[in-house]
Order: C-alpha cells, then structure tokens, then sequence
C-alpha cells in the first residue's frame, strides 16, 4: 500500500477521533461525522442509519440529502439498498443504484440526482447496529481504498456506538444498551425469573479504536501475539490427550495463532490508523461473519478457533480477563454464548435464570437448568452482545421470551403473573400427600425425573412416588475423565440414600447424539440422532457399561436394584444388555460383595420398532417406560432439536396416541408395568389423556408433578377415555381440541 493512502487513512481516523472527542450532543456528532468522511472522501453525500428496533432502520444524520428526512425517513430490514445491507450483512457497492436489484426511491430525501452507492454494514462481532453510505453523482464503482476507509470509519461508529457515544436526549436512536429489548428463543426450562444480567464471559470493550501512533500500536500487537503464540505452545505441551484427532483440533488452533496472513492484514489495520485492539476486532468481526455464511461444519469450527484466539489477544492487549472484578448482582441472570454442564453446577442453584445465544432443548445445559428448576431460554439471538452487567432482565420461560431492560408496563404484568403462579405452587403443595387420583377412583403413580443429587430433596417436596428416570451421564459428563466405578458406586449409593427407600430407576449411560463425552472421540455423523448413541454404544463398548452396572450393583448393598436400559431398537440390545448385568451380579456373588435385594431390568422405548417387537420382549422386561422426547421425534420423523418443526406436531395427534395405546396394550397383555417418561409426561392435558389411555406411572420434571396431579384428582379417567374415542373416530387430526372443551365444560 501506498505511503500516502497510508496518511490519508489515517488523517480521517484522527480527524473522526476529534470529532468524537469534542463536547457535543448526539446528533450533533453524528452530523460532524457525516460531513468529515464526505469531505476526507470526496464524495456528495454521506448518510449514517441506525437501527430503530430489531427490523426498523431510521436515517439519523446526512450530509448532502435533505436534512428535513433525518429521522423521519425509515425503512426494514430487507427494503431497499440499505435494507438489503443490514440483513445480509454485507457491502453493496454500485455504480447505478436505480437499477440495482431491490432499489427503493425515497422522495424525501432528494437522492434521486446520485448514481453511485457504496453501503457498508455497522456492525460488531456479528451484532448488526446499522448502515453507513456515502454516494455520489458520477456513475462509478468505489474503488478498495474507498471502501476500506468507509469500513474501517464503520467499525469505529460501531465501537462508539456501543459505548454510546452517540446519545442525545429524546432523539429516536437512543442509546443501544439504555433502551429495551426483547429476545425470542426456544424454551429450554419453563418458569418465570426476575433479576440481573450477570455475563459469563464479558466481552471486551476497546475504548481506543484509534491509534496515537501506528508503530507503538504495531509493538504492542506483536508483543500480545508471542504471549498469544507462548500460551497455545503451553496448552498443546500440556495436553494429557493422546487422540489423533483432538491433537489435530489442538495443532490447527496453533497454526492459526501463527498464521501469517491474519497478522499481515492486522499490521496493514493499524497501518490505515487502527489501535492495536481494533485491528483484532476488525479481523475478528470478519471471522463472524464468515461464520455465519459457511455451510460446512468444520469449516465452521476452524472459524471459531479464529474467533477464540481474538478473544485472548483482546485480553492480553486490553488487560480485561473473565474475572472483571464487578461483583454478582443480587438476583442473577446468566448471560452466555454456550455454557458447559460442569460450569453451570459451578453457578449452582444461586441463579434465578439461565439464556443462552446457542444451545439447545436437550442439551447439557439444559439438564442441569431442568435438575435446578432454573428458567432457560436458548437460541436467543445476540443476547451477549446486547446486555451489559446489572441490566434489568425478565425471562419468561413459558412463552421463551427474555425482556431486557423492560419498560414498566411490562414489568408490572410480568409481576403479576409471577404472583399467580405462586399462588396456583401453593395450591399444588398441599396436595403433596394425596394420592392422583381420578374422580373414578383410578390412580396414577406419578414420578420425578432427576440426574443430579441436587434433585433428590424434589422426591420429598413434591411428593413423586419414586424417581422413574435417573441419568446417570451427568456423573460422566461433568468430568474431564471416565469416572472411577468407586466413585459412582458412592454417587448412586448417596441417591439411593437420600431417596429413603423409594424406588429409583436407573438408566445407564445414555451418550451420543447432543451428549458427547468431553474425553470421547467425537464422531462426524451426518444425523447423530440416529447414530451410535446409548445401548449400541454401550454394547460396541463394553467396559464402561461393564464398570456402570458394578458400580450399582455395589451401591444397591443389598437394597432393590432398579436398571433400564436407553434406546433399544430390538430384542436381541435389550437381552444383551439383560445378559450383561446379570453376568456382574454372578460375578459379584463370586467376589463375596452384597448383591441386591431385588434386580428389576427394563427397557425405554423409544424407538417405533419396538411397539412391533416379539412378545419376548415384553414379556422378558421387568418394566417399560415409554421415551416420550425421542419416540415422538422419530414418529413424525422431527427433529426435537429443531424449532422449525419440533412444535409442528401435537402429542394428541390421533396417530400418536393410537401409538401409546398399542404400547398399553401389549404391555398389559404381557402384565409388564408401563410408564411415560419425557415433556409431555409433565404437561398437564397431555398426561391426563395419557392416564385415560390405561397409562398408570408418569415421570416428570418435580415441578410438573403439583400441576399433573390437580388435574388429574378432578378428572373422571373413564369418561375422558369416551371423549378420546370420539374424537378419534370424528376424523379430526387430533383429539387436543374436544379435550379442552371437555374439561372447560366440567369446569376443570
């Protein structure tokens, strides 16, 4: 690059620093800003637009259209040239805007005469805050030094905007993180939760876009990057990992932390005049939104590395760690990208709610919120960016939205719900000792689903009959290492203890699929959903289901032992794995340890094959629960982890009850006990629909329990089952609708 474009680069970042140092209102910055590039650019106009809200841009300063269209000019996200740039993220560079494709003719701002358009996005570590254009007259495409100035001006406008530079009183942009904002996701644990913001990780605030001078600035870069490089050499040198692949994963980090072409295009940001700290954040920014555009998974992760290796030269140059030094507000909200099982048990049941930008329904995360019957809320946009420490925050875990820094009409309706369902919590307690019951004189055992020793206390409060699922992965996923079979044998014993007698099932490892081991290989399957997963797992790999199954043998010490065994797609996985614990308990009796008082060997099914399977099956296990989450998906063939289809279909589909029925059915022929396990177990309609079909054990989260069993105490089970067979021979798709007309009509 040339030595003057250099300067010139410069000159416009140090004029822009003026302009933003200078005491003046908002606006009145914003319109110094658009006059200055116009002018270091040689250009007729120059607009800056901001966003609104989430899908509203608004033009909030101009030089060269008319000032009378500043703010009153607004346009979505997708509408016209500048809509066009905020949704995709991406420049649009013209030399005829009129015919570009999506063009759209605003009158009032008199841009009829400019021909040339250069758009380019506002934007922050994929956090997209607006669009900056400058135009001109003559017919031509801005070259790529334009283009470089007019990004690297847009970065710093993003950097101040994030540190609201640009607030000025009653003016329609607002401050960006002073205004509300509301966030959608999918529900990861229902409940409601005020509180706040406490971020896992807080990002890195680079308070000098701007460098003094461009050689300090290159010093301090390269002395951060041999840090950077020393500490990666130090994590591969102390890896304990002998797998191929994780050292692969681990040399690829490396090889980027030397890359050659990132420093050479950070070097060549500061040399335009970028500190240090914004040439990372450029290339960082960069790296995102590649992210966002790759298809391909790998290529995906490899960008992440990129994106992780920024985040540690930011600490390194700015001095920000994890460990800010701001203390944890009162009532904390968890704020965070992703978040691992093992880091959220470090929280503990200290938090009010959990949301989340990634993540999903069945993940590790949201277990461990369900074992804390904690609010969850996943996939919730661009959260971390958003939200600063001690933000007011709601998060409504029925309706999967997150309200941050709510308006007061909003808090006092959210307050009101909140107290009503208190109340109802209340009414479901004191019916902790009574028994579900139907009007008819039915009654349904109703268990509570747990994975941690933290739920055990629920058995008592919410007055489960039992545990009728215990996962045992957690023990395995919160550790960087198999755990030892003394260690689990005194976990299980603990559960065992703490459940006072009452029956605990235990489901041996269910890993594969959304729950991989952080010591396992992690294998490329195209649909891990159908991969090698649980039983098939535990049967190709013998030893760790070998070793599980001693440690609750040994944890049993002569108390009733109660296995099932995950995902069985056919007979001969269920008496293998039958056979297989039957020989350790042979062979504990060899080895003189206590056995079992009782052995109790059952199978979740969760597979469609196995509502088909020989009547051996059903005969030869001592009990079935039904794997709601996973039966349903593979029964309308939707993915549970997918938002846009998993609600697509109801559980009180004529076809899936018709399913649950023949389950009942051949169940009690073979006199084998049959359960329902899984989210619809915890749904009220659902699960009284469930106990009119002959279902007689239902295991739930322990919240679930109050609510399922006040319903089911004022329902007459047989008169439901009448209702249920009508509608399913009316020709309606599901029997959902005169079901709730059903209970309205009996003021249910």
């Amino acid at each position: 690059m040339a030595e003057s474009q250099q300067s010139d680069s410069r000159k416009l970042l140090v004029s822009l620093r003026e302009t933003l140092a200078a005491a003046s209102e908002g606006q009145e910055r914003l319109d110094r800003i658009t006059s200055l590039i116009a002018e270091s650019l040689g250009v007729e106009v120059c607009s800056i637009y901001l966003f609104r809200d989430s899908e509203t841009l608004e033009l909030c300063a101009t030089e060269g259209l008319n000032r009378e269209a500043v703010h009153q000019t607004r346009l979505r996200v997708g509408e016209g040239l500048v809509g066009r740039v905020a949704r995709r993220g991406r420049v649009i560079n013209t030399e005829d805007a009129p015919s570009e494709r999506g063009f759209r003719y605003m009158p009032e701002t008199g841009e009829e005469i400019y021909s040339s358009f250069l758009g380019v996005p506002i934007q922050r570590l994929g956090e997209k805050l607006g669009v900056l254009v400058i135009q001109s007259k003559d017919a031509r495409v801005f070259s790529a030094d334009e283009l470089y100035g007019v990004e690297v001006v847009a970065m710093v406008l993003a950097e101040m905007t994030e540190l609201g530079a640009f607030v000025g009183e009653g003016e329609a942009m607002g401050a960006l993180h002073q205004r509300p904002a509301n966030f959608k996701g999918g529900i990861g644990q229902e409940g409601a939760a005020e509180g706040h913001v406490w971020l896992h990780e807080p990002r890195v605030v680079v308070t000098n876009p701007i460098a003094d001078d461009p050689d300090i600035e290159l010093t301090r870069l390269n002395d951060a990057v041999d840090t950077l490089r020393v500490s990666v050499d130090e994590m591969l040198a102390n890896s304990q990992t002998t797998d191929k692949e994780q050292m692969q994963v681990l040399e690829a980090y490396r090889m980027f932390a030397n890359s050659k072409g990132w420093m050479r295009r950070m070097t060549e940001d500061i040399a335009r005049g970028l500190s240090a700290e914004a040439a990372v954040e450029k290339e960082q920014s960069a790296a995102r939104a590649r992210m966002s555009q790759v298809p391909d998974a790998y290529l995906r992760e490899r960008l992440h590395d990129l994106d992780d290796l920024s985040n540690r030269l930011l600490r390194i140059l700015t001095g920000q760690g994890k460990d800010t030094g701001a203390e944890m507000p009162e009532n904390p909200i968890l704020i965070a990208t992703n978040i691992g099982p093992g880091e959220l048990l470090e929280y503990g049941r200290g938090l009010r709610g959990i949301v989340l930008e990634e993540g999903s329904v069945a993940s590790h995360a949201a277990i461990v919120a369900r074992a804390f019957a904690i609010p969850l809320i996943v996939q919730a946009g661009h959260i971390s960016t958003e939200a600063l420490n001690g933000d007011h925050i709601l998060v409504d875990g029925e309706a999967g939205v997150v309200h941050l820094r709510p308006e007061d009409t909003i808090v006092t309706a959210f307050r009101d719900k909140m107290a009503m369902e208190a109340k109802q919590q209340e009414r479901y307690r004191s019916l902790r000792d009574k028994p579900a019951m139907g009007l008819c004189g039915t009654e349904v055992k109703l268990h509570m689903n747990a994975g941690l020793m933290a739920d055990l206390p629920s058995l008592e409060s919410s007055g489960a009959h039992g545990v009728g699922l215990f996962r045992t992965e957690l023990q395995f996923l919160t550790v960087d290492r198999i755990p030892r079979r003394g260690d689990l044998a005194a976990t299980y014993a603990r559960v065992m203890d703490a459940a006072q007698g009452k029956r605990v099932t235990f489901r041996t490892l269910d890993i594969g699929s959304d729950k991989v081991l952080p010591y396992m290989n992690p294998l490329d399957e195209p649909n891990p959903a159908l991969g090698w997963r649980a039983i098939r797992v535990g049967l190709d790999k013998p030893g760790v289901m070998r070793m599980q199954l001693q440690a609750l043998i040994r944890a049993a010490a002569g108390r009733r032992l109660t296995v099932m065994f995950p995902f069985i797609a056919q007979l001969d996985e269920f008496r293998d794995a039958r056979e297989m614990l039957l020989a350790e308990i042979e062979r504990e009796r060899a080895l003189g340890h206590i056995l079992p008082e009782k052995v109790e060997i059952g199978a979740m099914l969760e597979t469609p094959s196995m509502v088909f399977a020989p009547q051996q099956f059903f005969e030869m296990a001592d009990f079935i629960s039904i794997g709601g989450n996973d039966l349903k998906q593979f029964f309308y063939a939707a993915d549970r982890e997918n938002e846009r289809v998993r609600r697509r279909y109801d559980t009180l589909n004529v076809s899936f009850l018709n399913l649950v029925e023949e389950i009942v059915t051949r169940c009690d022929a073979a006199r084998t006990p049959v359960s329902f396990c899984g989210e619809d177990a915890g749904r009220s309609i659902e699960a009284v629909c469930f106990a009119a079909l002959g279902m007689r054990h239902l295991s739930m989260r322990p919240a679930s329990i109050g609510p399922v069993k006040h319903l089911i105490r004022r329902t007459n089970l047989e008169d439901l089952k009448q209702i249920i067979d009508e509608a399913r021979l009316s020709g309606e798709q599901s029997v959902r609708s005169a079901v709730k007309t059903w209970l309205a009509e009996n003021a249910v």
